[in-house]
């Protein structure tokens, strides 16, 4: 079984995806709850409606519908998520992992004497994809195996199932056609034996989770899987192949672009995918068994389209999107409130956001390599005076890569109160770090004097020096930090202003250079990757984007490895190689495996000192955290949202009455 925590959890990346509410204690909510409009008086039409919804997203959609195994824009995810459900494990409303009934007959665990376990599942029959093929134990092996061919690592599978699944190595380098830690035992019944590094992980019982895949879908007619005996193989016209990216990448590509051939086993499926708009249509999947609570959808279609900045208000009013699951700051939540208050037929669903908008820092090239210029952006950048700008009274600031819904956030106010440092707005300071770390030099070598670019000499350090100046047998490094924003974005703005624009950030000789474009940019940024897989140098040194916790685990294991098999699949997306004992990447790994199932207190200690690590490291600026509002029709019933319970949960419970 795959060991995808940490993928789950760090990846889901959106443009500003939620809207906000708080103030500057990252512990406490200040907005304003208690005066959202009463929808109910907003008119109530009689007319009779179809049962469709039309979603506004911000974040645009890419098209890669493969769960983040190529991509993971949010937009991107949430239609993965709502197409392909039937987990063996999902998560509850409180982002905690569950057995799926609706899919999963039984399942086991058996300690090896070698250290290893094995997940022993039976799903239940009778399950169908989409297309009507029956679903069985091959189509939930087939993606572990997918994973674990050499072929993974040519089309960037962002996964570490190649380490944590007995005989994956073996598998990944081509050495074996099978993967010996896999096993087919009957038609509804297979096996996960993981390695004994990785058995005794904290929350090992997700180790039993895995979904279906349709194999002649994805990587063409005549694929498959079998167990020889040894373990579980991909197979061509039934016998065993080794495959090579090239041997597939157009395939799977394509099966991506799919309209209504696309194979998927979810509530909805996808009918219609235009990327010249960037729209998606899905509609109820019929033959779907229903979630873990055996519940299915009555809605019938949903269309997701991109809601931009400056009309999706009018959209709402014209009709043009019924739905917006995702408002950006604080006027849009504000414009909302006024029109619901104006008899508009909205109703304003609200929740803590388990997430943030952020600055993210690449940290392997130019000065946000190193660590003091990554506090003096911090510096120079009045969060308070943000959030207040943003988020109009609906976000607060938080100091490190936690959410507010989480229990062990709720059982470390006090600590991280007292131990984490808060980069208030203070100029002196930022100009005393650089002073202090050698950022003290002019563009020809002299003492920096208050004017022009400060300049730092990076001569005989291990550094990436691309855009450095040869003066004098020196090598310098100048103070000019490329960032990377996205297009028609009210963050993006309103950084260029507090930033590019800042005299402070100007007078202590930074210089923030802006280039903008859309959110496939962002992706190519942070995977040093063009839009069609090619590898481009690593050019920008910040981006402004946001991260969402999508449960109550926390996982961020091998999200700091200098491996360059890790580093390749996707996991260090800002480059910071904090090694050693007490660095990023040991606590990181410690908080998982070094502490065994049920040993709360264990994990809280290690979770406080990696929190605490990664306030001082600073890979990220948290810009601002949420109270989030979606505007949701009053005609639709029973829609209900919480900080793990996201739409495409919450709309699998909800109805058009009048459509019935």
């Amino acid at each position: 079984m795959k060991k995808l925590i940490a993928l789950l959890l760090a990846g889901v990346m959106v443009v500003g995806m939620a809207a906000c509410g708080g103030n500057t204690d990252p512990g406490t909510t200040n907005a304003p709850a208690a005066s959202t409009p009463d929808a109910s008086n907003a008119p109530v039409s009689t007319e009779k409606r179809e049962n469709k919804i039309v979603l506004g997203d911000l974040t645009e959609l890419t098209g890669d519908f493969s769960g983040g195994l190529i991509t993971n824009g949010a937009s991107d995810m949430l239609v993965e998520r709502l197409v392909n459900d039937y987990g063996t494990m999902v998560r509850n409303r409180e982002g905690v992992y569950v057995k799926n009934p609706s899919v999963m007959k039984d399942w086991s665990r058996t300690d090896n004497e070698d250290g290893s376990a094995t997940y022993t599942v039976s799903i239940n029959e009778g399950l169908k994809f989409n297309n009507g093929d029956p679903i069985t134990a091959a189509d939930y092996v087939f993606p572990l195996a997918l994973r674990c061919t050499p072929a993974a690592a040519g089309l960037k599978f962002k996964t570490a199932t190649q380490t944590t699944l007995a005989g994956a190595a073996a598998s990944y380098a081509g050495e074996t056609p099978y993967v010996s830690g896999l096993r087919l035992i009957d038609d509804y019944t297979f096996s996960m034996t993981i390695v004994p590094d990785y058995a005794q992980y904290y929350y090992a019982d997700t180790n039993a989770e895995a979904k279906p895949w349709n194999a002649e879908f994805w990587i063409g007619e005549g694929y498959g899987v079998a167990d020889n005996g040894e373990g579980v193989c991909i197979t061509k016209d039934g016998e065993p192949v080794v495959l090579q990216a090239a041997d597939i990448e157009k395939h799977f590509r394509e099966s991506l672009s799919a309209t209504n051939g696309f194979v998927s086993a979810g509530p909805y499926q996808i009918t219609k995918w235009d990327a010249a708009t960037s729209q998606v249509t899905l509609d109820i999947n019929p033959n779907y068994a229903g979630n873990f609570e055996g519940q299915k959808p009555s809605i019938q279609t949903i269309v997701i389209i991109r809601a931009e900045d400056a009309t999706w208000s009018d959209k709402l009013k014209t009709g043009g999107m019924d739905m917006y699951a995702g408002l950006v700051d604080g006027d849009d939540i504000n414009t909302l409130m006024d029109m619901i208050e104006g008899g508009a037929p909205f109703q304003a669903v609200q929740y803590d956001r388990a997430g943030y908008g952020k600055i993210q820092f690449l940290c392997d090239v130019g000065p946000t390599q190193f660590v003091e210029v990554r506090h003096a952006v911090a510096q120079l950048l009045n969060r308070e005076e943000f959030v207040q700008t943003f988020c109009q009274g609906w976000g607060n600031v938080v100091n490190a890569p936690y959410a507010t819904a989480m229990q062990m956030y709720k059982d470390s106010k006090d600590f991280l109160a007292d131990n984490l440092n808060p980069y208030t707005y203070d100029v002196d300071a930022a100009n005393a770090e650089l002073d202090a770390n050698g950022w003290n030099l002019n563009a020809e070598g002299g003492a920096w004097d208050g004017n022009g670019l400060r300049h730092k000499d990076v001569t005989d350090l291990d550094v990436n020096k691309d855009g450095c100046v040869e003066v004098g047998g020196k090598t310098l490094m100048p103070l000019r930090i490329q960032w990377y924003g996205t297009e028609k974005n009210a963050v993006t703005d309103l950084l260029s202003i507090m930033l590019v624009e800042s005299e402070a950030v100007k007078k202590s000789g930074m210089e923030i250079v802006k280039t903008t474009g859309n959110f496939d940019g962002v992706l190519s940024a942070i995977y040093h990757e063009d839009p069609d897989g090619n590898k481009i140098p690593a050019e920008f040194g910040m981006l402004n984007l946001a991260t969402s916790f999508t449960s109550s685990v926390y996982d961020k294991a091998f999200n700091w490895s200098d491996d360059p098999a890790y580093v390749s699949m996707g996991l260090n997306e800002n480059y910071l190689f904090d090694m050693g004992e007490g660095g990023l990447d040991d606590l990181s790994m410690r908080m998982v495996y070094d502490v065994k199932p049920g040993d709360y207190e264990g994990y809280l200690d290690l979770w406080q000192k990696y929190i605490v690590r990664w306030n001082e490291m600073l890979p990220e600026i948290p810009l601002y955290s949420n109270i989030c509002v979606s505007a949701v029709p009053t005609w639709v019933e029973g829609y209900e949202e919480n900080s793990f319970w996201s739409f495409e949960n919450a709309i699998l419970y909800a109805s058009i009455p009048s459509a019935q």
